[in-house]
């Protein structure tokens, strides 16, 4: 998996960086368990195996949900975007065009490097 590699020379990158990184990508291996654990389940024939593997399914899910706890706690860009879209009972769309509107990312970092910290998407472009 391409991700799993640095981009950029390790050196240039702070610690920060590299720890999320590290959380990025065990992240994706734990959701690549779970994809895994789902198809194996859904294909086995025998409900013992069956009820393993999701079992197993689970296990992962609370790995993934761990990390991406982390990521929350320590990226408060990211941490902004979670706040904004997760656990909503609407549309996901409609809450992303109230975000735009709003400015994305409240209570993100005023000192991130992206955009997003300054309420910036591609949403308003998409109408051109």
């Amino acid at each position: 998996m391409s991700s799993e590699n640095l981009h950029a020379p390790r050196e240039r990158l702070s610690q920060q960086t590299l720890n999320l990184h590290f959380a990025i990508v065990s992240l994706m291996e734990e959701l690549d368990a779970i994809d895994w654990y789902r198809q194996r389940a859904d294909d086995a024939e025998d409900e013992t195996l069956k009820e393993l593997l999701l079992h197993n399914m689970r296990e992962e899910m609370e790995h993934a949900s761990m990390l991406l706890e982390w990521i929350r706690r320590h990226d408060s860009d990211f941490g902004g975007f979670l706040k904004t879209y997760l656990f909503t009972e609407g549309s996901i769309l409609k809450e992303e065009q109230a975000a735009t509107s709003r400015g994305v990312a409240e209570g993100g970092s005023d000192t991130s490097q992206s955009g997003a910290a300054r309420g910036f998407t591609v949403g308003p472009l998409r109408d051109r």
